[in-house]
Parts: structure tokens; C-alpha cells; sequence
């Protein structure tokens, strides 16, 4: 279903391209390429909706309990929707379980984490790293998908479903050779660092990933590190001076 997503987006902007370049084609070429296009993005939306209502929302019913899709409903209300949006209120979990877990999670915010550098409690550190402006992704030693941040304007949108997840369930099939290719040389201590870089909505997208080890060296997981460097691309000179307006 990824690859039919990626193949879909893929069909979209040349869909786009050739409407954009619309003064520079023959008319016959520009139908041509429109009927082409078009046939092939059909016969994908068609297929892909067909698996979607017929294999993945009945076998979701199944296996899905109650519990979790209200879950599912709340990451839902906070990403936002693609073509429409419910009226319908967020459901709150008020089961028996889940008071017990508020509880306890409760207590637990009240111990400090003690650093070599310092302590800080649990809100504290949350509260850090979420005000940092990068997306911060957690992968632990298994390959699994641990924890990430909720920074104000995230670059790519997380929800707590990714969590226990392996990593390369997160990737596209394409790109999986890729991470597993980094995963690898980190483990083996060829590598401490990958980095890409890439142009989303005009924006460029500065991609890290850091190997993570305890004192010994020994291999505990990944941090990823995601910036919109664009602005930060244009600063010359020196700022010194604090420009507030007050």
C-alpha cells in the first residue's frame, strides 16, 4: 500500500508538471501526455480503493479493539484529516486501566532524573526537548521506534502508533535498503553519522541520523535529527544585539 501511495504522489506531480508547462507543448502532445497520465492515475486510485475497502478496513475491524481505535480517533483529531473531517467529538478514554496508567504515570512525574550534569524531572526534559526546533526520532537497539518529540511545527508528523513499531515498517520499501544499510554500520562501529538533505514545499530539509552509545561504545540506537535549514542557509555576518520590539 506504501509503494501504491508513492507511485500515486508520483503520478500527481506529473499530472502537475504538464499543466504547468502547458504554453510550452503541442496541444496534441500536451493530450496525449494528459490521457496517459490520467489513465494511469485511475487505474491506481481504483485499485488501491478497492484493497483499502475490501482487505485493510474489514481486517482493522477485526483486530482493532475498541480501546485502540479511540486512540486511533484521537492521533486522528490531532494530525488533521485528508478530505473531510468528523464532527463528532474526540472519545476519552475513561477505562478502569487507563486511570490505573494516569496514576501511575502520575507518581512517576514526581522523581527527577539525575544527569551527570544535573537533574531535571520528567516534565522538565519533555518540555526541553520539545521545544527544540527539529523533529527527534528515538530508535532503540532493536530497531524499534522508541520515542519521538512534539515539536511545535514537526517537518514530518509522528503519532504514538509508530511507537513499538521497527523502523523499517516507517520508511517506504524503496528506501529500506538505505536504513538498513545505516542501521548496520552503526551496530558494527563503522559509522557514527548519516546525513541527507532534501527540498520539501520549497523548504530545505536537513535529515541526521546519530549513532547512540553508552560509555563503553556499545550500540543502544539511533537518534534522528530532522531541521528546515533554510533560513538559517541566509545568515551572514554577526548578530550581537538583542532586536526585540518592544
Amino acid at each position: 500500500m506504501w509503494t501504491e501511495h508513492s507511485q500515486i504522489r508520483e503520478k500527481k506531480k506529473e499530472l502537475h508538471n504538464i499543466t504547468e508547462n502547458l504554453n510550452t507543448l503541442k496541444f496534441q502532445d500536451f493530450k496525449d501526455q494528459l490521457g496517459d497520465i490520467a489513465g494511469a492515475l485511475g487505474n491506481l486510485l481504483s485499485s488501491h480503493f478497492f484493497r483499502e475497502s475490501n482487505i485493510i478496513f474489514p481486517t482493522a475491524l477485526q483486530v482493532i479493539t475498541d480501546n485502540q481505535w479511540k486512540e486511533i480517533r484521537k492521533e486522528f483529531d490531532e494530525i488533521g484529516y485528508c478530505c473531510f473531517t468528523p464532527t463528532q467529538e474526540v472519545i476519552a478514554m475513561r477505562t478502569e486501566e487507563v486511570k490505573k496508567q494516569n496514576i501511575e504515570e502520575a507518581f512517576e512525574a514526581e522523581g527527577m532524573l539525575q544527569f551527570e550534569t544535573g537533574s531535571l524531572s520528567k516534565e522538565e526534559v519533555e518540555a526541553v526537548l520539545d521545544s527544540l526546533p527539529v523533529d527527534i526520532s528515538f530508535i532503540d537497539k532493536e530497531d524499534r521506534v522508541k520515542y519521538f518529540n512534539k515539536a511545535e511545527k514537526r517537518i514530518f508528523v509522528r503519532t504514538k502508533a509508530v511507537i513499538g513499531r521497527k523502523v523499517q515498517l516507517c520508511h517506504p520499501q524503496k528506501s529500506v535498503h538505505v536504513v538498513n544499510n545505516i542501521l548496520e554500520a552503526f551496530k558494527t562501529g563503522k559509522k557514527d553519522v548519516a546525513e541527507f538533505w532534501i527540498n520539501l514545499n520549497s523548504r530545505l530539509i536537513h535529515i541526521r541520523y546519530f549513532a547512540v552509545r553508552d560509555k563503553n561504545g556499545k550500540y543502544l540506537g539511533t537518534t534522528e535529527v530532522t531541521q528546515d535549514i533554510t533560513d538559517i542557509k541566509k545568515i551572514k555576518g554577526q548578530k550581537r544585539l538583542l532586536d526585540w520590539k518592544t
